[in-house]
């Protein structure tokens, strides 16, 4: 621009592009052409209107090319770029330039500046920062915390106003952190809650720095800000499911065990209940599973609204409950197993199309003395147990030394079971799964077998209780883990490409070293992964959900596969199907059964089917002891069948023959 040379400054200020304002103690003094027509091309005023005064006084000193939004009379936003220069004191220069518009809410490429990019990184972060000036008590707060505040851009939001949104428990917390930090000078942290458009609960965590001047003053505190509201939803509820059963929503055998602990140490005592519901297999063959857990959460309920101040209820698993009552002598305790006997056989379970369900319960009482251990307070209630539904149920027990004899026939099993693994008379059996589209037997089941000479002859229904009751039953998933790799190893294992399936127990998703040891045994013998699969009831999983996600995830995520064994019976664990990354789902065979018949059954069977496929998942239909079955099952959609029609079990030593 060629400039004449008697031209003065203020001629040349006019003829700039740029706005520039001088402002004196909050007034305007002069401004050129370029900032008058900022302002009154959109109706506004420098004179007239204080509004963009005040966007250009709350720049703070020492910023440099500050964004601000001006919403002018005519409507709209505006956004300006504003920078501020100090001049002979009170007066200050601001340098204004309008940015173009924005497309979508964001900034033109090419027109970022650093506070623009820090704006942006707070919102991209969920995070947000403040400043106090200490001297005058000014906040400033960046857009991403405005807006996490429920506030609109630009507000000025005092400290009263900020206190005001602040959860009125948290307050004194927060000015003891702050008098802190300004005292020692060190970094602070808290945690509040505050209230969020009005109504909204939110949590934000909050650091902050304070920073002083050469006389050791504050001068001013930085801090930041970040929304935790669901983190701190989601420890909340995987604090609450550690302790707590799913499906009942009271503790669960870690909230017990934890409670008997305590109570074991402290010289009061306490008294155990364990309650147990009777014929509970009857109810769920023939209601189905989802009445049973309408019964065992029923229960639940019953029990605990007779319980005493400072009892807990939890659930151990299946419809085996347990009580622990503190302080509570063992008389007050058999009198109180007695009234829950009462009040449980006096209410039903309505179920929606059927005649009313009642249930009873058997209770066995034991004394927890101060040194008593966990486990063997639990197996005396469970003697105690065992007593009452001898003496035909619906009642309690309280337990006795003599009660002992009555576990002779138990432990006698458990040694059967014990020398068999030592003396190599436990033997396997193997029943294939067979792909229904080709008929071809892609894997096979192991079944453990008691094969030691002995009378009476036990099948597995009759030790395998047993011994999930007892560290007993580790010893056997390992055993039968180990003897399904070695078979896998052998040469016509290999050229068959043969794969193999093995079901663990509930006891041993509490073994934190199950799954390296699978991964262990697997690469000593250099088995592919994919050609062991594991199997777990849908019970068991949903009973022990951290601990299955734990395991399936671990082995899943290495290769191999793992099947969700008797899925749908009950449907209880469709809300947690997508969380577990089973390989496969074995339908529940009295869904499978009469499938060719029953039109439910053909509509619960489609529906496990088309939540399978959404999740990647293979689909087995178990108990097909029809050739009827095969077509229905082809029909819709399910990809494998097991049972007696499609193969019988046979010792696995003879597979190859």
């Amino acid at each position: 621009m060629q400039v004449d040379g008697a031209a003065t400054a203020s001629e040349i200020a006019q003829r700039l592009s740029v706005g520039l304002v001088v402002v004196g103690d909050g007034a305007v003094e002069w401004c050129n052409a370029a900032a008058q027509a900022l302002v009154e091309a959109h109706g506004g005023s420098w004179t007239a209107d204080g509004a963009p005064v005040r966007l250009l006084t709350g720049v703070p000193p020492g910023a440099v090319r500050r964004s601000v939004r001006w919403s002018p009379p005519a409507g709209g936003q505006r956004l300006w770029e504003v920078t501020r220069t100090p001049l002979t004191p009170p007066r200050v220069l601001f340098e204004v330039v309008e940015l173009p518009a924005p497309v979508n809410g964001a900034r033109p490429i090419g027109m970022a500046e650093p506070h623009w990019r820090l704006d942006r990184l707070e919102a991209l972060a969920r995070m947000g920062s403040w400043v106090w000036h200490v001297a005058d008590g000014r906040l400033e707060w960046s857009e991403a915390l405005l807006a996490m505040f429920g506030r609109p851009v630009g507000e000025v939001l005092d400290f009263d106003a900020f206190r005001a949104l602040v959860h009125p428990d948290d307050l004194a917390m927060i000015d003891a952190a702050i008098a802190e930090g300004m005292t020692t000078g060190l970094p602070f942290t808290y945690t509040h809650r505050m209230v969020v458009g009005g109504a909204v609960e939110r949590i934000f965590e909050c650091h902050g720095e304070v920073f002083r001047g050469a006389d050791g003053r504050p001068l001013r505190v930085l801090g930041t800000a970040r929304d935790v509201t669901e983190e701190h939803r989601a420890r909340t509820e995987l604090a609450y499911l550690a302790e707590h059963d799913p499906l009942t929503g009271i503790a669960n055998r870690r909230g017990i065990t934890a409670r008997l602990a305590r109570c074991a140490a402290d010289p009061a005592g306490a008294t155990l209940l364990l309650l147990d519901v009777d014929h509970f297999k009857d109810v769920n063959d023939l209601r189905g599973h989802a009445v049973g857990d309408r019964v065992i959460r029923r229960v639940a309920e019953t029990v605990a609204a007779r319980l005493g101040a400072g009892a807990l209820l939890g659930r151990l698993g299946g419809d085996e409950l347990a009580a622990v009552l503190p302080g509570c002598d063992p008389a007050a305790g058999i009198a109180l197993a007695e009234r829950l006997c009462d009040a449980v056989a006096g209410e039903a379970v309505l179920v929606e199309g059927q005649s009313a369900v009642r249930v009873t319960v058997s209770v066995g009482v034991v004394a927890v003395e101060c040194g008593d251990g966990v486990e063997a307070s639990l197996a005396r209630a469970d003697l105690a147990l065992y007593a009452a539904k001898d003496a035909g149920r619906n009642r309690a027990r309280l337990f006795a030394p003599d009660q002992y004899r009555q576990a002779v026939a138990r432990v006698g099993v458990l040694q059967r079971v014990g020398d068999a693994l030592d003396e190599g008379t436990m033997e396997l059996d193997a029943q294939p799964i067979v792909e229904l589209a080709t008929g071809h037997p892609g894997r096979s089941e192991l079944l453990i077998r008691l094969r030691d000479g002995l009378a009476p002859v036990l099948g597995p229904a009759e030790f395998l209780p047993a011994a999930e009751r007892t560290d007993l039953v580790l010893r056997l998933d390992r055993w039968v883990l180990a003897r399904a790799v070695r078979t896998l190893a052998e040469p016509a294992a290999r050229a068959r490409d043969l794969r193999l399936e093995v079901n663990v127990s509930a006891r041993s998703l509490e073994d934190d070293d199950l799954g390296a040891w699978v991964l262990a045994q697997l690469r000593e013998r250099s088995v592919e992964p994919h050609r062991l699969g594991l199997e777990i009831t849908e019970t068991t999983a949903i009973t022990n959900l951290d601990a299955a996600k734990r395991l399936v995830g671990q082995l899943t995520g290495a290769g191999c596969g793992f099947s969700l064994d008797d899925f749908g019976a009950g449907f209880g664990s469709f809300s947690h199907l997508k969380h577990l990354p089973f390989t496969a789902v074995k339908i529940a065979g009295e869904f499978v059964r009469h499938l060719d018949t029953d039109p439910v059954d053909r509509a619960l069977v489609s529906a496990v089917v088309g939540v399978a496929q959404r999740l990647g998942m293979r689909t087995v239909a178990e108990q097909v002891d029809r050739p009827e079955l095969v077509d229905v099952l082809r029909e819709l959609g399910v990809d494998d069948g097991q049972g007696f029609h499609l193969g019988r079990p046979r010792p696995l030593d003879g597979l190859f023959g």
